[in-house]
């Protein structure tokens, strides 16, 4: 039987209750002969049965058709084990003789199982064998339910109990001779996803030793997958070997629900042995791999009916059970280690336990930390109930995802043991932990003790930040001078006072801010107006800024703060440009928005110190000053059109920074030590430095830089989408800076793009923090206890400021007060500012 076609291939039985109603032949013919004239008595009684006989048969009717007819089908993989029988080679090949004679037998088999069973007898269609594999022999099967509307629920609790069935069946003194002795029935419903699909296609694989078999999706990599598809890969290893599965590209829709590849610890798609669910775009240098718990696994792709991508190509081998197991679990000793889950930072197998024994000197004590944590399992993903995928240390489960390295255990003696395991099912990336052997009355020698046993410098108290996660590194504080003293106890940085934004959590640094008053409406050009005439379709700022997001395609008076359309009309809405909804009525908003996206989906989850993943800003640009290297940053912008810092492009003694001809320009560049096949080296043609620009003060700090030819976009190169004059980067949010710039004041420059957060600051408290030196040309972004910043390389980089699924261009590294210094904010050049001169010189 085909699991995908959604037809019914069985004809259900009738039971007695479906039976057809006879009518019996009267004993006593005469008795019913029609006479002359019946008695009123006699109608009376005759319409009593005919409408009683009506009754019955409408009942009978409505019952058949709304009660019988109102099923729905309902498919159930799984696989049971075997232990009475010995796999063989044909076993492998449907077509075969054996694979039949067997097959027959698990049927019957699980009919028996089924019918056993009261609650599921009477719903039972019919099932098919789908594939054997080893072990003595699996069986793997679907099976097919007729089951009436809202009994699902009841019969999904039947099936799943049904191991227990086919236990009893084997203990049986019925059971026939050539009974199966099944020890093991694992059963689940079928995702509803598989059923739908128009076209089917099966491919099956058979690695062996030290042999690479390649598989890929229909038409990888010179045309898209096609549409509204399912294909399934069946892959084996040899006995004792398990299945190695390493994609080499994977580029499908974003979103699951439309294309995904579904990988499956099984040879049927057994949502128990689901082991991940695939979708979006994964960068090459960081592939998935995974690996079976026995020798077969099973891939799946399934294709909607719009938006095709190129697909994914995967390369399968094996490798012997034993290598896996190698890396899991030991006994550790020394006063330090390290020791990671099988396949860091990759997928952990399933169906593993590893135990890990360390022992350090006696007179000191275990401190393990968990520098990463993955093991969130659907279910478990807030750390809570770990009953499927968990790490025991100290009597103790833990699960779910820590990326902080803030996850930390002492045992209370020298020796510890660390147990992981993983189920049948869902897979992640496992843990990579530290342990090392400490004073137990000084757990943090020269550090802050946390209360959750986590050290951190005393350097990280009281500033603001919860550096030991629960909080207490910023409890008892004494509030320095240049931090706001919260009500509530709490420190933080000055230039988060009057931002907007409630750092504090008792709005304290909101306080005192020389706003409007309670109950009144703050305007952009800071005017106070009652909070009624808000949203009044009425311009009571005077700059509209009051009728801002209020919903509909109103329009508005043009001013500074509101959006303008193509059309020269303006409206209410804030950020419209490139959101997927057209405000405007000529949809211009919605013009030239094929930016600002990353290609990749990262691989990892775990970013390892600052570095970005190859391709997460595919618009950053490294400019290269020739036989000098790297000295700046830019943005692209458009296939011929760079944007960068004015500063960047001055004469500096003998080396002619404004001159073109002085420039490399590196395109989707990742490290400066490698040059892989998605760099692209380009000329510039001109320099265009902003008139306006101070190099005394830097206001204006902005250029443009013309490519001597164009670049085709790819998955590295992308361009960063320019906002709009009116577009409002608030205070408080959270932007991304990037370059290959000094990783410390003073210090080299980086050989990997580094990426860092920082947040959007207060117009006027940077200019008090940074001395009267903030123009209106000027953004600035930082975070409250220094140490992330852009630095020296960094300049002409740019402030990448996300907005829904797109990044926009905030700003473009201008200057700053040293780097990374506390209260020492990034200065950007605003781009709103510069827009329109932007797309006169460019056109974009």
């Amino acid at each position: 039987m085909d699991y995908m076609d959604s037809g019914s291939k069985y004809t259900p039985k009738m039971g007695k209750e479906f039976e057809s109603v006879q009518f019996l032949q009267a004993s006593d013919n005469k008795k019913l002969e029609k006479k002359k004239s019946p008695g009123k008595r006699g109608a009376l009684i005759g319409m009593v049965i005919l409408s009683t006989v009506v009754a019955i048969m409408i009942g009978l009717l409505v019952w058949h058709f709304h009660f019988r007819e109102n099923t729905h089908e309902r498919m159930y993989t799984g696989s049971i084990k075997i232990d009475n029988q010995v796999f063989q080679d044909a076993y492998e090949n449907s077509s075969t003789p054996e694979f039949k004679a067997l097959a027959e037998q698990v049927v019957k088999q699980l009919k028996t199982t089924y019918t056993n069973d009261a609650r599921l007898k009477k719903y039972y269609v019919g099932s098919t064998v789908q594939a054997f594999s080893e072990g003595s022999v699996i069986a793997y099967f679907l099976s097919e339910f007729k089951i009436p509307a809202g009994q699902e629920v009841f019969v999904d609790i039947a099936v799943s109990s049904l191991d227990n069935n086919a236990r009893k069946s084997v203990s049986s003194p019925n059971r026939q001779a050539n009974h199966l002795d099944i020890k093991e029935m694992k059963t689940s419903v079928l995702d509803k996803r598989l059923l739908s699909f128009k076209e089917q296609a099966f491919f099956s694989e058979h690695t062996k030793p030290n042999e690479i078999v390649w598989i890929k999706s229909p038409g990888f990599p010179d045309s898209p997958y096609t549409e509204n598809t399912f294909n399934q890969w069946k892959l084996r290893a040899d006995r004792g070997n398990i299945v190695k599965l390493e994609f080499d590209t994977i580029n499908l829709e974003p979103d699951c629900k439309n294309d995904f590849v579904k990988i499956y610890d099984s040879l049927v798609a057994t949502e128990s042995r689901a082991l991940v669910e695939l979708c979006g775009y994964f960068s090459p240098s960081a592939p998935p791999t995974f690996y079976s718990s026995g020798n077969v696994m099973l891939v799946t792709m399934g294709t909607n009916e719009e938006h095709n991508f190129p697909g994914f190509q995967a390369k399968v081998s094996q490798v012997s059970r034993g290598s896996m197991s190698q890396s899991c679990g030991s006994k550790l000793t020394g006063k330090t280690g390290r020791f990671s889950t099988p396949n860091f930072p990759h997928y952990y197998p399933p169906n593993m336990d590893c135990d890990w024994e360390i022992q350090v000197p006696e007179n000191k004590v275990v401190k393990v930390t968990f520098e990463m944590f993955l093991l969130a399992e659907p279910g478990q993903e807030d750390g809570k109930n770990c009953n499927k995928d968990y790490v025991m240390i100290n009597n103790k489960k833990l699960c779910g995802k820590n990326l902080e390295g803030t996850l930390v255990e002492i045992s209370k003696t020298n020796v510890v043991k660390v147990q992981f395991h993983s189920d049948n099912s869902y897979v992640d990336r496992g843990f990579t932990a530290v342990y090392e052997a400490i004073e137990s009355t000084d757990p943090c020698p020269n550090q802050f003790l946390c209360k959750n046993r986590w050290c951190v410098n005393h350097n990280l108290t009281c500033d603001g930040w919860n550096d030991c996660g629960d909080m207490t590194d910023e409890l008892n504080c004494k509030c320095s001078s240049d931090s706001i003293t919260c009500a509530n106890g709490l420190c933080k940085p000055k230039f988060w006072k009057c931002d907007g934004v409630n750092d504090c959590g008792d709005n304290t640094d909101e306080m005192n801010c020389g706003g409007c008053s309670s109950g009144e409406f703050t305007c952009k050009n800071g005017k106070c107006v009652s909070e009624k005439k808000h949203c009044d379709g009425s311009n009571d700022c005077g700059d509209s800024s009051d009728e801002l997001d209020c919903g509909g395609r109103s329009e508005l008076q043009c001013t500074d703060v509101t959006y303008k359309c193509k059309n020269n009309k303006c409206i209410n809405k804030v950020n419209p440009e490139c959101d997927g909804t057209p405000d405007c009525g000529d949809r211009s908003d919605e013009e030239n928005c094929d930016c600002g996206t990353k290609k990749f989906k990262s691989a990892t989850r775990i970013v390892g110190g600052q570095d970005a993943d190859d391709g997460e800003f595919p618009w950053q640009v490294s400019l290269h000053v020739k036989r000098y290297g790297h000295v700046c940053g830019a943005s692209v912008i458009g296939t011929k059109w760079l944007v960068t810092a004015a500063h960047c492009v001055q004469d500096d003694g003998n080396i002619k920074f404004s001159d073109p001809k002085s420039w490399e320009v590196y395109l989707g560049l990742h490290s400066q030590q490698k040059q892989g096949s998605s760099l692209v080296k380009r000329n510039l043609k001109q320099i265009i430095s902003h008139p306006s620009y101070n190099h005394h003060t830097f206001d204006n700090d902005i250029a443009l830089m013309e490519l001597e030819s164009p670049v085709s976009y790819s998955d590295h190169i992308q361009p960063i989408c320019l906002p709009a004059p009116q577009h409002d980067f608030k205070t408080g949010n959270n932007v991304w800076i990037t370059g290959w710039g000094a990783t410390r004041e003073g210090g080299s420059a980086a050989v990997v793009l580094q990426k860092a957060q920082v947040r959007i600051i207060n117009r006027t408290v940077c200019n008090e923090l940074m001395r009267g030196q903030i123009t209106s040309r000027m953004l600035c972004a930082g975070v409250l206890t220094g140490g992330v910043d852009a630095c020296q390389g960094d300049s002409g980089g740019p402030l990448s400021s996300p907005e829904g699924n797109r990044m926009f261009l905030a700003g473009v590294v201008s200057w700053g007060d040293g780097c990374a210094r506390r209260n020492k904010p990034g200065i950007y050049a605003a781009v709103t500012k510069f827009r329109d001169w932007i797309q006169e010189k460019t056109g974009v």
